[in-house]
């Protein structure tokens, strides 16, 4: 199993961005998928997670701005981030968990300017 990670950047506080979790290696049948992010210095935590049965979690600094989705079709998990914050920026990694393990994206770099 694969996870690749795109869309991040350098951006300007405010505005909006997506991120997007390629899967490939295996039919899109995970337990759970979801989004991290670890700041420098910082811990890794969980920004937002889907369920394959479609529910979500938010970690409470980015409920309301954040949004989780998949695109079956593409084996793809995207996070919407609105409202961008410089407290945003962080590595975001993608994470997939399926009934035998679970598994690591690379990361990618957003970085949010006020």
């Amino acid at each position: 199993v694969q996870l690749v990670e795109s869309g991040g950047g350098l951006v300007q506080a405010g505005g909006s961005l997506r991120l997007s979790c390629a899967a490939s290696g295996i039919t899109f049948s995970f337990n759970a998928m979801g989004w991290y992010r670890q700041a420098p210095g910082k811990q890794r935590e969980l920004v937002a997670g889907l369920r394959s049965g479609g529910s979500t979690n938010y970690a409470d600094s980015v409920k309301g701005r954040f949004t989780i989705s998949r695109d079956n079709a593409k084996n793809t998990v995207y996070l919407q981030l609105n409202g961008r914050r410089p407290e945003d920026t962080a590595v975001y990694l993608c994470n997939a968990v399926f009934t035998w393990g679970d598994y690591w994206g690379q990361g990618t770099q957003v970085t949010v300017s006020s």
